[in-house]
This record gives C-alpha cells, structure tokens and sequence, in this order.
C-alpha cells in the first residue's frame, strides 16, 4: 500500500512538473516573441519585405502581413518625416518668431517652443535611433560608442517637454477663453516664459533618471526602450514605479488633461454663442458680423487642430506602453498584436512634422508668410539678374 501511494505521488509530481513546465515555456516563448519579432527581420530591405509580401501573401497570417507591410515601409516613411520635420520645423520657428501671422504674443511663444522641441526630437529620435535601426547597415558606426543613457535622457526629455507645452498651450486657450478674470494676469508673456522654462526644468530633472537606470549600450530591438536597462533593475519594484510614473506623465495625463480642457472651452464657447445671439438678436433675420465670435472661432480651430493631432497621433502608443508595462508584470489576459508596437512609433513620430502643415491650413497670415519665405529667394534672383 505504501509502495503504491509512493507511486502515485512520483507520478502526480511527475504530471505536476511537466505542467509547470509546459507553462513556464509557455510563458517564456510570448515573452521572447516580441524581441524574436524584431530582430527575424532584422538586415532585410525594403524590397525583401515586399517581395515577401506579394509572392507569399496568400499564405500569410494578416499579422503576417501586416508587419512585413510596415517593414517594407518603415525607410522609405521614416526618410520622407525626416525631409518634411526638418525644414517644416525650422521654417515654423522662422515665420512665426517674426510676428507677422496675427496671433498674440502667447500664442506665438507657445507654437515657438513646440516647434523647437518637435525638431530635437526628430534629431535624437527619428534621426539617431530610429533612421539608424532601419539603415543599419549604413549607420552602424555609432552603436559601439556607450552614450546611449545621454541619448535617452535628452531625448525623453524633449518628447516629454513637447507633449506638456501642448498641454501648457491648450491651459492658455481654456484660461484666456473660459476665464475672463485671470486671463488678463495669467495669459502674459511672462508667464509664458516662466511656465515653459518651469516644465523644461522639471521634465529635465525627471528624465535624469533614465541615465542611472539604463546602460550606455544601445537596445537595437526597437523596445519602448532606446538603450538595455542595467542588471538587476528591470525586473525591480523601482523600476516599474519608476516606468508607470514615465507613461502617466507621458502620454496618459497629458491625454486626458487635453480632453478635459477642450471639453470645457467647447462648453464655455456654446454658452457665450448662445448668449450673445441673444443680446444681439440673431435669434431670427440676417446675422450681422460678429468680431468677437470670429476671432474665437478662428482660435478654436487653431486650439483644436494641435491637440487633436496629438490625441489621434499618440493614442496608439499610450496604449501599448500601458499594455507593456502591465505585460511584464505578469497581466496577460489581453494579447495585442505585435505590428501595434510598430503602428505607435510611425502615428507618434508623425505628429513631430504635422504642426507647420496645421497652421498653414488654419492660419491664413501664416499661409501668406510662408508663401513670402518660398519667393523671396525667387525675387533675389531676378533682381540680381536685372542687374
């Protein structure tokens, strides 16, 4: 009898241990199936990925499919932000320093400063991670040197600071709209200047740990992640304090701060409309020209436009940063796709380069402005030829 309940335990334990380890393999193969998605096509050009696509698209899994489109894409995508963010972005600080585009001073700090930390980004992002990652061949040279923990502080720093003058920008408008008394003390230049040097110095000091809990060496895999976090400190209490406090900042609280505002300056605006048709009595008849309205109007689209282009550029990203985060720590009910990591970085860096085509749309002195920079070389050319 004993010798046959020993049997059974050494057959249930046997069971047991395969289980476990059927599911720690298990496990294990999702946990390594993101850094296999990275690098089972890593060195493959963009006409291997098409080539791929087109002759085995039939066979292929949509997810398949779809990470070999944004494979095939990725340089060409990434090469055409870096022609259009560049420029666009320096002609942006150019026009808009002049103050010739009929916006207030505030405004025009705040569109400035935007415009300034969206091109060092695409610098340290777009150019020296994400342009090397896809032209590795090419850039390879710069890997082996370890500054890697510099290169993510400063480049945390000024995404980070680019989010927040957004949500700095869109406060402005909900005060000088929303709040008539305080607009007169708080919608100044000086604030302006305070509050973005405040945020600069504050994202600044908070990135700074990123160069003590990441390594100097480069993370070619295109994690959240530019560079290996050091030995021992991934899988810590600190570091996952550390990295859920990074995404609520960046992008979850600004993203819902922008909602919220926008929400109640559209709020405040219907109640004014409505109230100044009253006075004006344009309940019924022709509506004479309102100024005041016109104005706002045009404020409103400005405002909406560029916290918009946030909310839909970011959104992909936030959610699998969380997503990510919440994968690690061991909450696996929900499984996204791995094309969704890629899909993120492509909206994100988008909305570095789509601000100067925002106010080229809703700005017509802006429109004017550019127009002015683009035939002012044309001019000097025929006046020196006249000559």
């Amino acid at each position: 009898m004993e010798s046959r309940n020993h049997s059974l335990t050494v057959i249930n334990s046997t069971i047991l241990s395969a289980d476990l380890k059927l599911m720690n393999d298990t496990e294990t193969e999702r946990e390594l199936r993101k850094v296999d998605f990275n690098v089972q096509w890593m060195g493959k050009d963009v006409f291997w990925a098409f080539t791929e696509l087109t002759e085995h698209y039939g066979s292929l899994p949509l997810e398949d499919r779809i990470v070999l489109l944004l494979k095939g894409i990725q340089p060409i995508y990434f090469a055409l932000l870096v022609i259009i963010a560049v420029p666009g972005n320096l002609l942006t600080i150019l026009i808009l320093s002049r103050g010739k585009c009929g916006l207030s001073k505030c405004v025009t700090l705040y569109l400035v400063a935007m415009a300034a930390v969206d091109l060092i980004v695409v610098i340290f992002d777009l150019i020296l991670r994400h342009i090397t990652m896809v032209y590795w061949r090419q850039f390879h040279f710069p890997w082996p040197v370890p500054v890697c923990n510099f290169h993510a502080v400063i480049l945390y720093a000024a995404t980070d600071c680019s989010v927040w003058f957004t949500v700095s920008f869109t406060f402005d408008r909900f005060v000088a709209i929303c709040c008539q008394k305080l607009k007169s003390t708080y919608c100044t230049e000086r604030t302006v200047a305070v509050v973005l040097g405040t945020v600069t110095v504050l994202n600044c000091l908070k990135d700074l740990f990123w160069y003590f809990m990441l390594t100097g060496e480069y993370n070619l895999l295109s994690d959240p992640w530019i560079c290996w976090g050091r030995g021992g400190v991934v899988g810590s209490t600190l570091w996952a304090t550390i990295e859920f406090t990074h995404y609520f900042l960046n992008p979850v609280a600004p993203f819902f701060l922008i909602l919220l505002f926008n929400t109640l300056t559209v709020k405040q605006i219907l109640t004014a409309s409505r109230a100044r048709n009253r006075l004006r009595g344009q309940s019924s008849g022709e509506k004479p020209r309102d100024a005041e309205m016109e104005s706002r109007r045009k404020s409103i689209i400005l405002l909406f436009a560029v916290s918009g282009n946030f909310i839909v550029l970011w959104a992909v990203f936030m959610i699998h940063s969380i997503w990510n985060r919440l994968w690690w720590l061991g909450f696996r009910s929900i499984v996204l796709p791995n094309f969704v990591q890629k899909m993120g970085f492509i909206l994100q860096h988008l909305s570095c380069c789509t601000n100067t085509a925002i106010y080229a749309v809703t700005q017509r002195k802006f429109r004017e402005q550019l127009k002015s920079v683009f035939i002012y070389p044309v001019t000097l050319i025929v006046t020196f030829k006249k000559r």
